[in-house]
């Protein structure tokens, strides 16, 4: 299976390229697809490939999640378009008390294989009402899976197999990482749902990330790396199901644990992660596990402050520094 360098959007415009090519059921439903390609551009081309395929809709987010919520329950595979992961909120009837819970209700008569595609994260300057990172809501809701991709080749495994999927898969892509560029396999490539990715080895401290946090860590890891600290990385990918088999093997390796994400630190997806830790691998810790997030306040929009409340490489850093007592 051959790579290329390609970005984030182009991965997305590929997996639904080979995916509506091979299932004449799926469609993308949403704001601004037809004539801008989507927010990002992450769906120009689709328009010409699959006519009627790509559906422009009305400015609201509870008809366009129900939309696709019927349509799945009728045999359709639709994916959902919300532009921004904040407007999920305009929606949560449809997404946490329908979509999550129809297919317990129905006692496994029906399935519900709907991808809803919610862009979240800060940096861009947007403000409060356009930056949030809001994983940690979806994944209380039983019912629902939650994917978080950061590198452009999860993006193209995850969607496949999320499409695929037949329960409600709420996907979010980081505003940020749509440009990211990075090798991605040519034809069919899938990556299971609840399968973690070591991408870098350490033996020193487990970084757990995922989503931005991951680039955040990178960079972080190269001056751990000159202060003789050996990071071992772990991409989480999917947050529900959670890889934890793959979180203990590391562990049991290095013993200590920083977890970084985005999302604002109280009730984070940080919190559940040390919890699990502490209770089911708290023989193995050497160090208390850090949680690295971003302050608890809304987004703000100056530049400064927007940075200021955010994660940073020096807050990995001191972190890790502080677990390894160096």
């Amino acid at each position: 299976m051959s790579e290329r360098i390609i970005s984030c959007s182009a991965a997305i415009a590929e997996a639904l390229t080979e995916e509506m090519s091979r299932d004449d059921r799926i469609f993308v439903i949403g704001e601004d697809l037809v004539y801008h390609g989507g927010i990002f551009g992450q769906f120009k081309g689709l328009p010409e490939k699959f006519p009627g395929r790509i559906i422009d809709t009305p400015i609201s987010e509870t008809c366009i999640v129900g939309s696709g919520l019927g349509a799945a329950l009728t045999g359709m595979r639709p994916l959902v378009d919300l532009h921004f992961a904040d407007f999920t909120t305009c929606a949560m009837d449809e997404i946490a008390n329908q979509s999550a819970k129809i297919r317990y209700m129905f006692g496994g008569q029906v399935k519900i294989p709907l991808v809803i595609w919610a862009p979240d994260g800060a940096g861009l300057g947007a403000a409060a009402h356009h930056s949030q990172s809001l994983e940690s809501w979806f994944i209380h809701t039983p019912g629902l899976k939650v994917v978080v991709p950061s590198e452009p080749a999860d993006v193209k495994g995850l969607l496949t197999a999320a499409l695929r999927d037949d329960d409600p898969v709420i996907f979010f892509q980081h505003k940020k990482l749509f440009a990211k560029e990075g090798p991605v396999p040519e034809g069919e490539y899938v990556i299971p749902l609840g399968k973690a990715a070591v991408k870098r080895s350490g033996g020193d401290v487990t970084i757990l990330t995922y989503g931005s946090g991951f680039y955040l860590s990178t960079e972080a890891m190269k001056e751990l790396s000159g202060m003789g600290i050996e990071a071992e990385l772990i991409d989480l990918r999917t947050l529900k199901p959670l890889d934890f088999e793959t979180i203990a093997e590391s562990l049991k390796k290095t013993y200590r644990a920083v977890v970084v994400h985005e999302a604002c630190l109280t009730g984070g997806f940080g919190a559940e992660l040390v919890a699990r830790i502490s209770s089911e691998l708290f023989d193995y810790l050497d160090a208390p596990v850090l949680r690295v997030a971003a302050k608890d306040v809304p987004i703000p929009f100056s530049p400064p402050l927007e940075k200021f409340v955010l994660p940073s490489v020096e807050d990995i850093v001191k972190a890790a520094r502080q677990v390894t007592y160096r």
